[in-house]
């Protein structure tokens, strides 16, 4: 693990019911460090890359959703990966995470998970997306839940499909 790129992580907090989980911050950081050690997932990451992640509400969400994906509502986390650096040898920017506390919070509630497991899922899943990883046909989705299901196990993580 030693040589494993994991990028910074600025974390901004637009909401105060995150009060609630007062594990929030170490959840998105222990998530983004098991993503950065997949031997495959992470190996895209360069010293020094940065990714920002931002704990809302539903209602910020539900705006954002409408605007960037022609959605009505909120949603439990949205990812808007950065464009690609001009050279792969340089540390960039990957792009920015947001979640909404109401959504995640209650599909947590709804599936029987502790809401850290749920967010350090959501985590994994959209820093995937930020890697450049998706799951709009049926072979990407296998490809994608079978990296999402492995990583999370290295961090305890019961598999959540």
């Amino acid at each position: 693990m030693a040589d494993m790129n994991v990028p910074d992580v600025d974390i901004l907090v637009e909401s105060p019911l995150w009060e609630r989980v007062p594990q929030a911050r170490a959840t998105v950081l222990r998530a983004v460090a098991a993503v950065a050690a997949d031997r495959d997932a992470g190996a895209k990451l360069r010293h020094g890359d940065e990714m920002g992640v931002t704990f809302t509400d539903d209602a910020a969400i539900a705006a954002l959703n409408g605007r960037w994906r022609g959605k009505d509502g909120p949603t439990n986390v949205l990812s808007f990966p950065a464009p690609p650096p001009p050279s792969s040898e340089i540390p960039h920017f990957l792009g920015d995470i947001v979640l909404a506390f109401e959504t995640l919070e209650r599909e947590a509630n709804s599936e029987g998970k502790a809401v850290e497991q749920h967010l350090a899922h959501l985590v994994v899943h959209s820093f995937l997306h930020l890697l450049g990883h998706d799951h709009e046909e049926d072979e990407e989705a296998s490809r994608m839940e079978t990296l999402e299901t492995g990583i999370l196990a290295t961090i305890g993580i019961a598999d959540p499909y």
